[in-house]
């Protein structure tokens, strides 16, 4: 009898201590859903503050942002409005409102949703080298210190082209341009400096082209876009039904200046800035931003052109951040994805801006990655910590400020990823 109420008596304390275990860690399983659920609302409503405040104090017409941790949404929203003033840059009686389904230029981010995933899937497929001579496939290029521009010098900005030139003035048509660009001299050595140059990301347009067989605007849809079920991704999207955009400039005014105003530092000899007048007078919507693009390429050009959303820009960096994955296949082998992302000497990657240094993501742990538009757009994606932030800002609409320029979004941009970092670590 004495060693059964014994037995028991162990078995009860037993008992006690799993009953107390499984209370203690439910008390802290809860405690840390509490916490994380306190950190996933506290993000929104950081993001809320600094994007409406910009919004409320007229430094952007209206953003759309969505942030993305361990494959789950924590902040998706719409501030501001997609057209905010007309066509004389004055504010719209009543301004259209953003919507989180507004197709946005995304300007350079064409550099590398488009045109530097194509050379990713020439890659791949074996139909180009990246320490591939340009000349081989442009024989004008085949000539003087042009021998030495490789493939991967155009993805890097390294290969001495000039960086910026107003090829309208000169060419009419896409093969304009391109033999225009051809007959370019270089500004730099190649490969020993790094000089944003849209030029080189053209020929790496027409390269795809001549490559593929294919004209570039059906080369990123057929093998990008539709695979990855960006079905509101596209070059010249007004002429493929789309109607809802957020709208940017009043005209290409900055541009404008960019001729006319020598004290930006683009100067050409060979150009009369008054000899040709085609400047658009009109707010633009749904028609590319980039004067070469519109003017010179007829809104296809592998530096700008490509019009997306939110929701489709996330589907293509979930494919990045997913190390080349799509839907359990291999869409880009991981082996390319580790090559284009692998910072060069001078802290970049191929095509993408991988320098923490860059203001846009400052602070970003190491293989951290990203891009920039000009009309406001940005991408920056920290893979060590499963985290994109993508923020679309038409903060041309807005029109120029007293000093000519548009308003610098890089410190509103440098605020949102600061926070971002700060509540996913």
């Amino acid at each position: 009898m004495q060693q059964t109420r014994s037995i028991f008596n162990q078995i009860k304390m037993m008992l006690n201590k799993i009953v107390t275990l499984f209370l203690l860690s439910t008390f802290f399983t809860l405690v840390l859903q509490a916490q994380q659920k306190i950190q996933q609302e506290k993000l929104p409503k950081t993001i809320d503050s600094i994007l409406q405040n910009a919004v409320d104090s007229k430094l952007i017409p209206g953003a759309v942002i969505e942030i993305k941790k361990d494959n789950k949404i924590i902040c998706r929203k719409a501030f501001g409005f997609a057209e905010s003033n007309d066509d004389d840059n004055k504010p719209l009686a009543h301004p259209v409102p953003m919507t989180t389904d507004c197709l946005f230029d995304i300007a350079s981010l064409t550099k590398v949703v488009g045109t530097t995933t194509s050379i990713m899937l020439l890659v791949d497929r074996g139909l180009i080298k990246l320490y591939d001579p340009v000349g081989k496939y442009l024989p004008a290029f085949n000539t003087g210190d042009k021998k030495q521009i490789t493939i991967r010098n155009l993805l890097t900005h390294t290969g001495g082209l000039i960086t910026w030139y107003p090829l309208y003035y000169r060419a009419h048509n896409k093969q304009e341009a391109y033999n225009l660009i051809d007959e370019l001299p270089l500004a730099f050595p190649v490969g020993e400096s790094r000089h944003y140059s849209d030029l080189g990301f053209i020929l790496l347009g027409e390269i795809i082209e001549k490559i593929s067989g294919m004209p570039l605007d059906q080369f990123v849809k057929t093998n990008i876009f539709i695979p990855l079920g960006m079905n509101h991704t596209t070059y010249n999207p007004r002429a493929g039904g789309f109607t809802k955009f957020a709208a940017t400039s009043h005209g290409n005014p900055y541009e404008t200046r960019m001729v006319h105003d020598t004290s930006l530092g683009f100067v050409f000899s060979e150009i009369d800035p008054n000899e040709w007048n085609g400047w658009r007078r009109y707010t633009l919507r749904g028609e590319v931003n980039d004067g070469n693009t519109w003017y010179a390429l007829k809104g296809i050009s592998g530096h700008a052109g490509l019009f997306s959303t939110i929701d489709d820009l996330q589907k293509f960096v979930d494919m990045l951040m997913n190390r080349g994955k799509l839907m359990g296949r291999q869409f880009i082998f991981e082996k390319t994805i580790k090559l284009f992302l692998t910072q060069d000497d001078f802290k970049n990657g191929l095509g993408w801006m991988m320098d923490a240094g860059e203001s846009f993501m400052k602070g970003g742990l190491a293989g951290t990655f990203g891009h920039t538009g000009f009309t406001g757009t940005s991408i920056a994606v920290v893979p060590s910590m499963k985290v994109s932030v993508i923020l679309l800002i038409n903060r041309q609409n807005i029109g120029l400020l007293p000093t000519g320029h548009y308003y610098n979004p890089s410190p509103l941009r440098k605020e949102i990823f600061e926070a971002v970092i700060a509540e996913c670590k």
